[in-house]
């Protein structure tokens, strides 16, 4: 008897253990064939590298609750482990199996407070949608990352949210990510601090370029000293083609982002979302497609990334450096470069930054163009909204509408200031309201620092003797207080450019922000060819040519600089003050 019960405990356990291994080449499921009460398991990572199952039972199937043909398979969560917290951000495109077939991934929360845990999983039939976008991707041109996002799917109803991914920082300080939230949420998405980088030494050689359904993977959008990923799991392997997460990470389309490996630490439940937290392991693909049911890739090497370093000067210390890879995004690279301008000033314990620091920025493009950019921050107050400046100007030089070219380098350096920048204009005086030609107007500007000592400039203008009987303005502003005034567009349309190189001249011959523009300038009516401006055309060349071309030939009114000189370098001054004065006979 004590024999035949051993064998049978044996014979138990065995059955447990079988029941317990994940499906291999597992066979799909149809809708179709699904029925209420089935139960099923899902495979995902708990902690660690390692998939694990847990139950679920199948309540029934929503018809078209994502638009036409694409239904949702409805299953509550019975595991004891998952019922309390729920569906995870994180278990995005966990493989679901019923009866040892493969029938979705797990994709969407149902709700945030049931009491009864529940859960939405895409059918397998539309990942491999995505799976065929991702194949026909793969024999044309490598795709290139596109301009602008798609309405998130997490901007659904209160009652089916997708699991969006959460963006994870590692190597950046919470209050950098914390600044960074506001622009990501922008687009659709969250962001966390609670992201890290797998040990590279820790990592298996052996297992670097392969995933199995159930395992951890990421999308990143930096590599190195920073990382930013978003994780979900693999929902299904075939060869070197890769589905993943269930749903879309931002609707993207067609795209070119690296696809990396990931360890799990841990899953913090909450009520109302829960989270795992993650490391990011090396490069092993590429994801090609972000569409509605799936993120889609291949296995191998991973996309064209853009360097960046950023190089911060200390006081008395050697310099520190930043490097990582950042992804080729319109919108997802400027927020990687401003992360790391901002550790590099916000993140650190480092000394030096209380009066602010000047961040120049060089974009380095084929044939070693280059194209640079400055900001000043001024002082701990002024630093968020400096920073901010610093990314919407590398977001503006990285959309251009021309084409999807990506710089092959970015340097950014950054330099402590020895005083706040922050100057108040005060007042402008003009030694005379009227002058005559080949005369001399003086002008004598006062201002204020940022700790209320005064000061006086005295500018020379020379007057023009092409000045003579007209009524004219003295303008005195910062760079971009009088790019705006004198009609130059922050944005421009694609029509009113030759390309991508007219495109970079036309970034470089912005002023610089720091300091004040004293200029003379005059009202006129502006007749635009592109960028090249004409002052007064007869009014019946500029019909014919708008008739041509709208988009090309325009007329606005503006003011032109006659003349205009740059002081107070160093200094960041808001603000404008306009003198008017008139040039006698």
């Amino acid at each position: 008897m004590v024999r035949f019960l051993c064998v049978a405990v044996l014979g138990i356990l065995l059955t447990v253990s079988v029941g317990r291994a994940q499906p291999v080449d597992a066979p799909q499921m149809s809708l179709a064939a699904l029925k209420p009460g089935m139960r099923g398991e899902v495979w995902t990572v708990f902690r660690g590298t390692t998939p694990e199952s847990f139950a679920v039972e199948v309540t029934g199937i929503v018809r078209n609750a994502l638009g036409p043909g694409k239904s949702l398979i409805l299953c509550q969560l019975t595991d004891e482990r998952v019922q309390k917290m729920g569906a995870v951000a994180g278990m995005s495109g966990s493989p679901l199996y019923i009866e040892g077939k493969l029938a979705g991934a797990l994709s969407y929360q149902v709700q945030k407070f049931e009491t009864v845990r529940y859960a939405g999983f895409t059918p397998i039939s539309d990942l491999l949608e995505v799976g065929q976008q991702s194949d026909i991707a793969a024999t044309m041109a490598a795709p290139q990352a596109s301009g602008v996002a798609a309405l998130q799917a997490g901007q659904t109803s209160d009652g089916l949210q997708p699991l969006s991914p959460v963006f994870a920082f590692g190597g950046v300080a919470p209050r950098v990510v914390e600044w960074l939230a506001p622009q990501f949420k922008a687009l659709g998405l969250q962001v966390s601090a609670l992201g890290g980088q797998v040990d590279p030494t820790a990592e298996d050689p052996t297992a670097a370029t392969t995933l199995r359904a159930g395992d951890a993977v990421a999308v990143a959008v930096a590599s190195g000293d920073i990382t930013l990923a978003a994780t979900g799991t693999v929902s299904y392997v075939d060869g070197d083609r890769v589905l993943a997460f269930g749903h879309p990470m931002m609707g993207l389309g067609t795209v070119s982002l690296p696809m990396a490996r990931a360890e799990i630490v841990t899953i913090l439940p909450s009520n109302e979302s829960s989270l795992k937290v993650a490391n990011t392991g090396a490069i092993i693909g590429t994801i090609d497609q972000d569409r509605l049911s799936a993120v889609a890739g291949k296995l191998g090497p991973g996309p064209k990334m853009i360097p960046v370093e950023i190089l911060v000067d200390r006081m008395a210390q050697p310099p520190r450096t930043l490097n990582f890879m950042a992804a080729r995004h319109p919108q997802l690279t400027p927020l990687a470069v401003g992360a790391g301008a901002a550790q590099a000033v916000m993140g650190s314990n480092d000394a030096g930054f209380t009066n602010g620091a000047r961040l120049q920025a060089d974009f380095i493009f084929a044939d070693n163009a280059t194209v640079s950019t400055t900001a000043l921050l001024s002082g701990s107050q002024g630093v968020t909204q400096g920073l901010g400046d610093f990314t919407r100007d590398v977001s503006t030089l990285l959309q251009n509408p021309y084409a999807a070219v990506f710089p092959t380098a970015i340097n950014v350096r950054v330099t402590p200031l020895e005083e706040n920048p922050l100057t108040i204009l005060e007042f402008v005086q003009l030694s005379r309201n009227v002058v005559t030609a080949n005369d001399t107007l003086e002008v004598t500007i006062g201002w204020r620092d940022y700790q209320g000592n005064t000061g006086r400039e005295v500018v020379s203008v020379p007057v023009a003797a092409d000045w003579q009987g007209k009524n004219l303005e003295l303008v005195v502003t910062n760079g971009g207080g009088l790019d705006q005034l004198t009609g130059r567009n922050a944005t421009i349309a694609s029509a009113q450019l030759r390309g991508f190189s007219a495109y970079l001249d036309f970034v470089r011959q912005a002023r610089s922000p720091d300091g004040l523009f004293v200029a003379v300038v005059e009202s006129a009516r502006l007749f635009l060819d592109q960028t090249t401006e004409t002052r007064e055309l007869p009014g019946s060349l500029a019909r014919i040519a708008q008739r041509s071309d709208q988009t090309r030939y325009q007329q606005r009114n503006a003011f032109t600089p006659l003349w205009e000189n740059h002081i107070l370098l160093g200094r960041l001054v808001p603000g404008v003050l306009r003198k008017p004065f008139q040039v006698g006979d």
